[in-house]
Formats: structure tokens, C-alpha cells, sequence
């Protein structure tokens, strides 16, 4: 095979919760906790069919984003369902959640949860979107469109590269739209990842082709890094990506579902991780070189 997907350090076993939500569009998580409570709940359901071994246990288990529509660090109750369904399944989880300081701007942030020990890792999203996620130049935009007061408080960027250790295995996070951008998956590879996770939120999309777009642009992450990639979604689509690019397993849009599936960890750096944009920095290079000599060849061909 032209890309190789073979487990050069084993593999692990690894759940994607796709707990779906209330509603479409932006009033997604308008429900106070409805979201945080599907997640839970199809965790819990997990744990059972574990227990009853029509599922593998798995090593790690991965939440999307904004999975818990309340921020467990200031409400008590959700930090207690969170523990409560990561004690059941007994296995590290990835949580998505909004983090509202008191100060400054919103976290988009996804937290390593621990059974037993509770939160001990985060990763603050570092490209967060224009328009999506905070508004540039609020008071101009208002005048053309009131509905930028939707988004009542701006979200800010992280600045730390996101890899969590979890049960043993590097895993590197891309919080849903980073997929979009070379950097904020190849620093993760960079970094030691060993399989890649990208937990997305796309229930604001509806039923657009969003997130099918979103799916295939982490199937070209995967054979870009030559790693295996996980896309837990709240509302669907999620999926497994082998590091070939080959979709293993996929859900349907707004249904509530699990995925458990064993996926081979990498840490072999392809020629892409290497050299990074360095191939595209050389490709515009060279075509700025060849455009000015060819219009320098046309300036002195008016002149004789």
C-alpha cells in the first residue's frame, strides 16, 4: 500500500460518544444540560454493555466538543454527572466544554477527565473562528447585522499544543475547524500524538453538508500523518479513521450512538509531518520567481 496503517506501537481500544442534542442550530444547548446529560447517559449505557461484554473495555473513551453545555468548573451538579459516568465506564475521557472565568474572554476546552481523580489536563482551542466564535469589529458588523449580539461574549485562544497522555497513549487533539489548518495537527504529531482526535460540535450546522466536509477533511489529516484519526461529534457525523484514510465506522446525524473500535498507534513521521509548509513555501517561491522573469522578459522585449 502506498500508506502505511500497520500499529507500530500497538493499538488501543477507544470509544467516541455521540450523545446528539435537543435541537438544531444555534439554541443547541438551550436546555440547561440536556446536552451534558445525553453524553452521559449513552456513557453509562456503554459501561453497561461493557459489563455485560457485548463491548470491549475501552482504554480511553472521547467526548466532543461542548459536550457539557455548562461549564463543570463553576456548577457543581455537572462536574458530579461527568465523574459519575467516567467512573462507570472506569477509563480516562476527553470532555468538550464551554470554561466561563470570571474575567477575560470564554474557553472552548476540552479536559482530560480521570476516574477517581477528576480533571488533570486541559486544552484551550487556539484557532478560534471569526464570527463563529468571537466577533471582530462588533460595533461596525452591528451595523449591518444585529445578530452578531448572539454571540454575547467572545471566545479566546489557547496558546499550548494539545496532547493528552491518556491510559498510556499520546493522543493529539483538533478541536473541530483546527482540522481545517496544516499547523494545529501537525504540532500535535510533532509533539509525540500517536493517533489524532478531533471533537467537533456541528448541531449549529443542522443538516448541511458541514460535517461531511469536516469528515473529509480529517480523513486527509490521517494520511497526511500517517496516524489514525477519531471524530466524536455531538449531533453526528463521528467516525474512525484508519491511518490509510479508510472510514472503519460512522454514525447517522442526530441519533444518539457509540462507537468502540481498536486503532493502530503510530509514531513515524511522514514526509509531510517533517517538512511541514515548507514544500509550499518553496512551490510559491518558485512560481513568484517564474512570473517575475517572465514579465522582466516582457519589459525588455518592449524595449528592443
Amino acid at each position: 500500500p502506498l500508506v502505511d496503517d500497520s500499529a507500530e506501537d500497538g493499538t488501543a481500544t477507544v470509544a467516541a460518544v455521540q450523545g446528539n442534542v435537543p435541537r438544531l442550530g444555534l439554541d443547541f444547548n438551550a436546555q440547561r444540560r440536556a446536552v451534558l446529560d445525553n453524553h452521559a447517559a449513552r456513557t453509562r449505557e456503554l459501561a453497561e454493555a461493557v459489563k455485560e461484554k457485548r463491548e470491549p473495555q475501552p482504554d480511553f473513551v472521547l467526548w466532543p466538543e461542548n459536550s457539557s453545555d455548562i461549564d463543570p468548573y463553576a456548577n457543581a451538579d455537572a462536574a458530579d454527572v461527568i465523574d459519575e459516568a467516567v467512573r462507570a465506564i472506569g477509563a480516562p475521557t476527553v470532555i468538550g466544554a464551554v470554561v466561563a472565568p470570571e474575567t477575560g474572554k470564554l474557553r472552548n476546552t476540552l479536559i482530560q477527565w480521570e476516574p477517581g481523580l477528576g480533571p488533570v489536563a486541559t486544552y484551550d482551542k487556539r484557532h478560534v473562528q471569526p464570527f463563529g466564535e468571537y466577533i471582530p469589529m462588533r460595533p461596525l458588523v452591528r451595523l449591518f447585522n444585529s445578530n452578531v449580539d448572539r454571540v454575547r461574549r467572545d471566545f479566546g485562544p489557547g496558546t499550548k499544543i494539545g496532547v493528552f497522555d491518556l491510559a498510556g497513549t499520546k493522543v493529539g487533539l483538533a478541536t473541530c475547524y483546527e482540522a481545517a489548518f496544516d499547523w494545529a495537527v501537525r504540532d500535535t504529531v510533532t509533539h509525540g500524538a500517536q493517533l489524532i482526535t478531533v471533537p467537533s460540535n456541528n448541531a449549529t450546522f443542522g443538516r448541511s453538508e458541514m460535517t461531511y466536509q469536516q469528515l473529509a477533511m480529517s480523513r486527509v489529516r490521517a494520511v497526511e500523518h500517517s496516524r489514525a484519526v477519531v471524530v466524536p461529534v455531538t449531533s453526528g457525523v463521528s467516525a474512525v479513521i484508519r491511518p490509510d484514510g479508510e472510514v472503519v465506522a460512522q454514525t447517522r446525524m442526530f441519533t444518539p450512538d457509540v462507537l468502540v473500535e481498536k486503532v493502530p498507534l503510530r509514531s513515524s513521521q511522514t514526509p509531510a509531518t517533517r517538512m511541514g509548509t515548507l514544500p509550499e513555501f518553496l512551490l510559491m517561491a518558485l512560481a513568484a520567481a517564474g512570473l517575475g522573469w517572465s514579465a522582466l522578459r516582457s519589459v525588455r522585449a518592449r524595449r528592443t
